[in-house]
This record gives C-alpha cells, structure tokens and sequence, in this order.
C-alpha cells in the first residue's frame, strides 16, 4: 500500500487490494473513500470486497465513484462532506490517487489558500498546478497554454497504443510521441482464457507498463478528463492540458459490470467468474477443476463485445476437462447467448456444432443476463426472441462464467469525438476521424464494424501509423483497413479453430490450407496460440515489427465518365 500524506486527516493512495486495509487499519486510518468506480480496470478488486474487510478492521467505508478525468464541482462537495462525518485519518483511493488528490483540492479551494493547497499536493507526490488554473477560471480548464505539447500523442497505452506508438517511431524517428496511460501494468488480455483453462500462469500475462513504452515515446501516466479537439488540446486528470499536432485514440473500452444487477457484489466468489477480469481467470481454473456435478452456464451479452469468441472458448475448455476426467456425464452445460447465432460468422459454425454436440451443451439464444444471486446460486435473462413477447426466465447454477456487458469508456461517450452510439467515430477503411482530420483511431474503441480483438489491432496499428506519416507528408491516406480481426476458438485442449475474417464476415486466412484449414480445428492452430502468438505480442507487436503485416493500399477514386 503506497498512503501519502496531504494532512494529518487525509491521505491518498494508488489502487488497494483488500489485503492492503489490514495495513491501513494497523497505520490508524479510521475510514476509507474509493473514488474509483467498478468496473474500471482489470485487475480492480470490487468496492464491496474494500468495504468487507475495511468492517472487519473496524473501519468505515464510503463509496464516492468519479470518472477518470471527470471530476466534477458535485463529486468534490461529497468528498468534502464525506472527510466531515467520517471519522479520521481518512484513506482515499482510485487508480493512481490523482482524482482523491483533486478531489481535496477543490473541496479545499474555499477554505485553504491555493498556495498552501498546490504545496500539500505536491509534497504528496501530485501536481494540481492544473486544478489550480480551473479554480481561478471558475471551474474550467483554459487551454490555450499547455503543460506539455508533441508531434503526435497517443490516448491508451493497450495493445493498439504502444504497437501504434513503436509503428510511428520505426517509420519516423525524429517524431516527439507521448502515450497517455494511467496504468502501471499491461496485460496480455488474450492470455486470459488459457489462464482460465489452466495452461497459462496469470503472470505470464502481465509486465509493468514502463518496460514496454517504446523507446523515445514519453508515457504520461495519467488519464484523459477530456478533449478539445478545436483547440488541438487533451485534458488531464488534475487538469493538466496537452496539445497535439496530430491525435491518436485507442483506450480500449469499458467492461460494465454494474449493467448486471447482483453481479459486482458477487463476482469471484459463489461460483461466479469471468475470464475478462485478470484477477478472477485463476478462479474460472478453481471451479472448473473443483467441480464434479451440476449445472454450469457461459453467458454473452449483447454486441460489441472484446473477442466474441472468448464467451464460448470457456465453455469448450471447461467442458473438455469434465470429459477428460470423466464428469462431463454428471454435469449440465448451457450457453446462454444474447444473440442469434452462435458465432456471427457461418463458415466456422458447423466446426464449432459439432463441439457443442460433444459437449452435450444446450444452446439457448437471444437470453441476455439482467441479474444474479451468487448466495442463492441463480440467474436471471430477459429472452427476447423475434416475434415473441420478452419475458424474463429463472436458472440455477452450481458455476456461472459471466461475459460482462461492454461500453465505449466514459470519457470518450461524452466527447465530441463520438458517435451517437459512444464509440469514436471514424472512416472504416483509413480509421480516420469523420469529422477531424487530425485525428486518428483504432482498437476497441471505433465504431468501426470490425471484430473487437488484439489480432485486428496488430493489423490497424500499422495502418494508421502509414496514414499519419503520410499525413505530416502532406498527402492523402495510402493504407486501407479491411475489417482483419481472428478469433482463435479454443474448442478442447491441444485444438483450436482458427477463424480469420474482415468486413461483411469474408474469410481472410493467414495459411494455406494444407498447413491450417481454417474450418476445422487444428493441432497446428492450437501450437499458433500457445506457443508464437505470446512471443510475437510481446516481441514483435509491441516492438513495432510487423511480421505478416502488409497493409492494403487506399485505391484511387474511379474516373468520372
């Protein structure tokens, strides 16, 4: 636990793990406030676990979520209201302590002098030079001077981020590239599924996000309040302001967790689990190996979602291990898909039936998950099938894996750089914004009708670095998007079926087929996955060496007749 101190009242910390309050109450904190809503990270622990041990230790609670980036006049009057009641030394918390640190400047800034709130903050370890400027601008942040400005900054420090990042500076050494990412870790989130099928160890997926930043990029560990892409301007948690020449933007999306009533406060525990969250995978491997009869469900929300395949690679992989170890017969499998089809692309759907068959699995479809009762092992979908009344049905569970539902992140839903939808809004083929032509996109985050994966960004990461450089070239965009996306469909252990698809569900295969035929599992395919796709991830991608990539050329306009 990493508490700092800005009075003898109040301290603020970076992320705690519930194995931290025991350290906080044994420090003489009385109280803790999470600032830090569900849902937001992968490997965040929920506030209902803090809230948990923090009445263990004897120690109040409160719950105050505010946006990354969004602090707004509101949230500061219930932080500062909250620091009354509670009883103290007061510990606050988000993921890096910079919206608790801002939140007590502005609930401070009518009672303490600004000089004496800059010096606590700072002495804390943060800077509210930018909360500064907002409070004597009467709570906007000005932007026509910046803290910092760069050729060309990059907004999430994911998959796309930093492979976009290496892709620029391979192309343009001299380019100034920032990275904006307020986490200490990365992820190699397509590692969660193995890990969820015990082949793969957690930490094996995950570095320290400071190794991995390009060499010459500067990595702001911050995250964005906002964009003012009229004045070329990136707002900062603590209200710092970054300008840009050309923008980037690609922080993934946002796993709500809370659309799903019951399911935060229960999530880890009950037998209810989610490889999409890196902390519970290891527990999806628990239940799995621990479970000898009963009924298993493997939900999926609506579209878009991250990987799509991913709800059904957990069921194939628990279900292969029950058959292994010869339980299979004492153990119901239903998949419960909120959609239509099991996989929205046909070609692969006759390999993948016959797994379903295998498995004995039943297929219930257009059955989207609204709440859960881990205590009471149930479940309930809201069935909304085509030319049939809603209705809601009950089913009980011994072991639920959840898909959670998935939104643009909320910083970007409310910016001017997004759809009707929230998702950014840009050219399908060059991933340029329809609206402002120095900004660029690409990941989880466009609206883009591509499949949501981190093989689709390895191919776009070079796509827009191309477009950029060509752009400060002063010419037109010259490489084109095709949709690319794969979806490796681990369907038993030691098989896979690669699916390898763009725009409109086309087949794009990488092999030919006498190596991997795409449709049918492979052991071939299984050996791409767990042995060279790690290494190509962490050496290549990142490294911006783009093996197998060639990006198509954006075609002339036909000739008018």
């Amino acid at each position: 636990m990493d508490a700092r101190r800005i009075t003898d009242e109040i301290s603020v910390a970076p992320q705690i793990t519930p194995q931290d309050v025991a350290e906080a109450a044994r420090a003489g904190f009385r109280a803790i406030v999470c600032n830090r809503p569900d849902g937001e990270g992968a490997d965040q622990p929920t506030f209902e676990e803090i809230e948990a041990e923090a009445e263990r230790h004897g120690m109040k609670a409160a719950y105050i979520p505010v946006v990354a980036g969004r602090v707004r006049d509101e949230d500061a009057t219930a932080f500062g209201a909250a620091l009354t009641t509670l009883p103290g030394p007061v510990l606050a918390y988000c993921r890096t302590g910079t919206r608790s640190a801002t939140l007590w400047s502005l609930a401070e800034a009518d009672s303490r002098p600004l000089p004496d709130i800059l010096a606590a903050t700072q002495a804390a370890g943060y800077d509210m030079n930018g909360v500064a400027r907002r409070i004597a601008n009467g709570g906007r942040t000005p932007t026509d001077e910046a803290d910092a400005s760069y050729d060309v900054v990059i907004v999430g420090g994911g998959a796309a981020g930093i492979a976009t990042a290496a892709s620029l500076k391979a192309r343009k050494p001299g380019l100034s590239v920032a990275v904006i990412d307020p986490a200490d870790i990365h992820y190699y989130q397509p590692g969660w599924t193995m890990v969820g099928a015990g082949i793969f160890d957690p930490a094996t997926t995950a570095r320290p996000m400071g190794a991995l930043i390009p060499q010459g990029v500067h990595w702001l560990k911050s995250a964005v309040a906002a964009f003012e892409p009229q004045n070329n301007a990136v707002i900062l948690d603590g209200c710092r302001v970054v300008k840009y020449r050309r923008l980037i933007v690609c922080p993934g999306l946002k796993l709500a967790w809370n659309k799903v009533e019951g399911l935060v406060q229960t999530l880890g525990k009950n037998g209810v689990t989610s490889n999409y969250r890196y902390d519970l995978a290891p527990y999806t491997w628990q239940l799995v190996r621990e479970m000898k009869k009963g009924r298993a469900l493997f939900t999926q929300p609506p579209m878009p979602i991250k990987c799509a395949g991913a709800p059904q690679k957990a069921m194939y992989m628990s279900a292969d291990h029950w058959l292994r170890s010869g339980r299979l017969k004492n153990i119901s499998i239903d998949f419960m898909n909120a959609g239509g089809v099991l996989f929205g692309v046909k070609d692969y759907v006759p390999a993948l039936m016959k797994y379903v068959r295998k498995y004995d699995a039943t297929l219930n479809f257009h059955h989207n998950l609204t709440a859960i009762d881990g205590r009471a092992k149930k479940a309930w979908f809201e069935v909304a099938e085509p030319d049939a009344e809603p209705r809601t049905v009950e089913a009980d569970f011994d072991m639920i894996h959840v898909v959670p539902p998935q939104v643009a992140p909320d910083f970007i839903r409310v910016s001017p750089l997004a759809d009707a939808a929230g998702w950014v809004d840009v050219d399908q083929t060059t991933l340029r914004h329809k609206t402002y032509d120095n900004i660029w996109a690409l990941g989880d985050v466009t609206n883009a009708p591509n499949a949501k994966t981190a093989a689709a960004a390895r191919m776009q990461a070079p796509i827009v670095a191309e477009n950029v450089v060509a752009d400060i070239r002063g010419r037109s965009p010259v490489a084109a998007y095709n949709g690319y996306g794969s979806c490796p469909l681990t369907v038993e252990r030691g098989k896979i079926v690669l699916a390898e698809f763009g725009y409109g569900g086309t087949r794009l295969p990488s092999f030919p087929s006498w190596f991997i035929d795409d449709t049918h599992p492979s052991r071939a395919a299984w050996i791409l996955k767990e042995q060279i796709l790690p290494p190509v991830y962490w050496k290549a991608m990142l490294k911006g060496r783009e093996w197998m990539i060639k990006p198509e050329k954006v075609r002339a306009a036909e000739p008018a007749e």
